[in-house]
Parts: C-alpha cells; sequence; structure tokens
C-alpha cells in the first residue's frame, strides 16, 4: 500500500505539471519522472573498498506548441521549480523550427492493459550482510587455485526505482520495479602470462541470483582457462560466438533496422522489409510482457503499448524497430520501441555448448570482443577478440591478440546454428552462434 501511495504522489505531480503545461499555452506536453535509490558494495583482497548510497529523483517535460517541440527537467519536485521547468521547455519550443513529425503518439496507440510484470522485488539487505557477501564471492575466487594472484574485487548493488509518465492525452501511469546484481573479477599468472575475467548475476529477485560461491568460482575458473593464450596465423575459418557476447550480433542487426539509421539513410539493411536476412531456420521476436524479466514492459517510452510480435520469421524480415518519430518520417506506424527492443530473443535448436562446439568442428571460439569496429552503414565488421581454438569439437588453447572480421549482411545469413545455452542476464535472450566463415587477423 505505501509503494502505491507513493506512486499515486508522483503520478499527481506529472499531472499537475502537464496541467501547467496547458495553462502556460501548450498544445501537447508529456513527461516522465523518476525516483531511484540503492545500494552498493564493494570489497577487494577481503576489505571493505567502498560503500555507496543512491538516492535521487529527475523530472523531464516536453511541450508542443503546435509542431514546435521544447523539452527541459529538473531534480526538484517543488511547485515552483515544476512551473519553472515548465516555463523553460514553453520558451524553447516557442523559438524551435517546426518539424512535421514530431508531436505525441496517436491516442489509439497508448497502453491501456497494464498487467503486473512482477518487475518489483526489494532486497532487505543490510550494509554488513552486502560486505560480507561481496567478501564471500571474492574469498572463492582467490581461495580456487594458487594461480590466483590478485583481484580487482567483488561488487554487490541493489537499486529500485518508481517510474511515472503521463501525457495530455490522458496517458498516465507508473510502476516500481528493482534491479540486484554481484559480481567478481580476479587476475591469474602461470609464469610471464597474466589474464583477468570475471563473472556476474543480475536479477529482478535477489532469490534468483547465483550463490557468492559460484560467481567467485566461475570468475576464477575463466581467468585461468585463459592464461598461456597464443595468436593465430592470419587464416578463414567458422567462428562460434559465445552465448554472453552473441547478444552483440543481435544487437548490431537491431541497430541497423532502427528507426533513426534508416531515415538517415545509414544502415546496410535500407528497404530489407520482407527480404531474407538470416537462415530460413532463424525466429527473432520480441516478448516485452515476460513475467520478471529484465527488459519487461507494458508500455515504451512514449506510453505505446508493446506486444509480443515478430521481427524475423523464416529467416525474412518482417519489421522495423520504430518510436512514433522515427515512423513518421518513414510513414510507417510506431511499433512500440521507444526505447529500444524488450526481450528480445532468438529461439534456439537443441544443441547444448558441447553440442555447438562439435557442430564448430575445427574453429575459433570467442569469448569476449574488444573496439568498436562496426560500420552500421556498410556492414563492415572488425573487432578484437579473444577466445579459444577448437579442433575435432575439443577446446586445445586459449587464443589472444587477434581480429576477427566480416560483413555483417554475410555473417547473419551465413549463421549456422543458435544453441540453448540461452544468456538470460540482459535484455537481449541468446544462446552461442556459429557463424560459417570469417576472417582472421593474426601474427
Amino acid at each position: 500500500m505505501q509503494n502505491q501511495e507513493e506512486i499515486n504522489r508522483l503520478k499527481n505531480i506529472v499531472q499537475d505539471l502537464l496541467d501547467e503545461a496547458k495553462s502556460q499555452g501548450a498544445t501537447a506536453a508529456e513527461a516522465g519522472l523518476s525516483q531511484e535509490n540503492g545500494l552498493s558494495v564493494s570489497a577487494r583482497l577481503g576489505d571493505v573498498e567502498t560503500i555507496e548510497h543512491h538516492c535521487g529523483q529527475g523530472l523531464g517535460i516536453t511541450v508542443y506548441f503546435g509542431q514546435h517541440k521544447g523539452s527541459s527537467s529538473t531534480s526538484d519536485l517543488s511547485p515552483a521549480s515544476i512551473k519553472e521547468a515548465v516555463s523553460a521547455a514553453c520558451s524553447i519550443a516557442r523559438y524551435t523550427n517546426e518539424d512535421k513529425y514530431s508531436g505525441l503518439p496517436e491516442k489509439e496507440r497508448l497502453a491501456t492493459d497494464f498487467p503486473d510484470l512482477d518487475l518489483n522485488h526489494p532486497w532487505d539487505l543490510s550494509v554488513d550482510a552486502a560486505i560480507e557477501l561481496a567478501i564471500e564471492c571474492e574469498d572463492a575466487a582467490r581461495s580456487y587455485h594458487a594461480e590466483i594472484s590478485n583481484s580487482e574485487g567483488a561488487s554487490v548493488n541493489t537499486h529500485q526505482g518508481i517510474h511515472v509518465m503521463g501525457n495530455s492525452l490522458g496517458f498516465l501511469q507508473g510502476y516500481q520495479s528493482t534491479r540486484h546484481s554481484l559480481s567478481c573479477s580476479v587476475l591469474a599468472q602461470r609464469g610471464e602470462s597474466m589474464q583477468r575475467d570475471y563473472w556476474y548475476s543480475v536479477s529482478r529477485n535477489a532469490q534468483n541470483l547465483e550463490s557468492a560461491v559460484s560467481i567467485g568460482n566461475k570468475a576464477a575458473e575463466r581467468a585461468l582457462r585463459r592464461l598461456e593464450g597464443r595468436s593465430l596465423s592470419t587464416r578463414q575459418c567458422p567462428v562460434l560466438y559465445s552465448s554472453e557476447i552473441a547478444s552483440g550480433l543481435l544487437s548490431s542487426f537491431i541497430g541497423a533496422i532502427s528507426g533513426g539509421n534508416l531515415y538517415r539513410k545509414s544502415s546496410f539493411l535500407l528497404d530489407a522489409i520482407d527480404t531474407q536476412v538470416f537462415p530460413e531456420f532463424i525466429h527473432i521476436h520480441e516478448q516485452p510482457h515476460l513475467i520478471g524479466a529484465l527488459g519487461s514492459s507494458a508500455y515504451d517510452g512514449e506510453g505505446v503499448a508493446t506486444h509480443a510480435r515478430d521481427i524475423v520469421s523464416d529467416g525474412i524480415l518482417r519489421s522495423y524497430v520504430l518510436s512514433t518519430y522515427s515512423a513518421r518520417k518513414l510513414g510507417l506506424q510506431s511499433t512500440g520501441n521507444a526505447g529500444g527492443v524488450r526481450n528480445l530473443t532468438i529461439d534456439p535448436s537443441d544443441l547444448d555448448f558441447q553440442g555447438m562446439l562439435k557442430l564448430l568442428g575445427t574453429g575459433l571460439l570467442v569469448t569476449e570482443l574488444m573496439g568498436q569496429g562496426i560500420n552500421i552503414v556498410t556492414g563492415d565488421y572488425s573487432r578484437g577478440a579473444a577466445g579459444f581454438w577448437v579442433e575435432n569439437g575439443e577446446i586445445q588453447y586459449p587464443v589472444e591478440e587477434i581480429t576477427i572480421a566480416g560483413n555483417l549482411k554475410d555473417m547473419l545469413k551465413n549463421i549456422v546454428a543458435v544453441g540453448n545455452d540461452i544468456e538470460y542476464r540482459g535484455n537481449v535472450r541468446t544462446g552461442s552462434i556459429l557463424v560459417e566463415q570469417m576472417s582472421i587477423a593474426g601474427e
């Protein structure tokens, strides 16, 4: 009840702001208000390193005078400050150029159904308990093996927030959500070879986090297996992206079909709707209403209703990723993606990670990528990489100081399989992805 009372209080603030915008002459307005608090604790080498309490709030307002737009923000929620923020937004709008594509979403596209997505699980965690958890996690990693030589520490984070948004079309909604995480990063050394690696767990519900000991052990194990890495000679070979980094491939694809890049004509997938961009077995879809998931939401950043929908089916691009503004620029309708996609999912095969290694046969398993070498206009792709060389489906030795390269258009079409080792710790749900052939630059 107390939580709902706070949501209602913030709703009233947003409604007062919208009323103030109307009284100052705005023909339309929208506003978002967030209130957040949390705790972050880190420990290193058995001692507390940082303790941070987070507490903040922010209010953003956008007003329209016809199709002239102005925005402002404030962290002060007093009536005088709100009135001043509205005045600033109105002043800006009066001097901006008219943009025929700007404005609120169509009223009929706004969300009217608000299911309980089970996003709010407060963690009653004291500072002392958080410290104990971080030290336990790091101790597990440091004691895992004699070759764990140092530590970058372990961190515990808990966060809770309330988010309210409304507009002058009558939309006014709010919800509460939580996000908790535990992570650890350590260094391993064998002779002259030194490597670092990490592991983490994140969830809306702290009960679903991996144990501190498990996270510490995985961080240590991952650092150890990278010791005495080698480079490779320049070659062409199949590449298997581990599940924790395979999401980057899908994120690049989503960037190429997002409205901003499309209307600016800065995408290698211009005019690709209803064309084959993946193999026929690929199915990519959004699941924004998954219970308790990190990317779940009943509406997007504009209040437009979100829906489960196909983006790719049978390997064919079925839909773009559009906000209201980008949709209008393209002569289309919003897909409910202001703020991005939500719980993007690629359907897996029945192969687990070991099965994916067997399918790879001889080639490169990539577990880390470096740099930002992706040209979204041409699709050219070049990233620093590290991982493992695989022969006959078995990992042989760690690999470092190499570059993998290709073109995203070809890479997407040449996906051989998607594993069922699905990564759930983010907004993109994918298993490991095997690409048929890529260029490797090494020694």
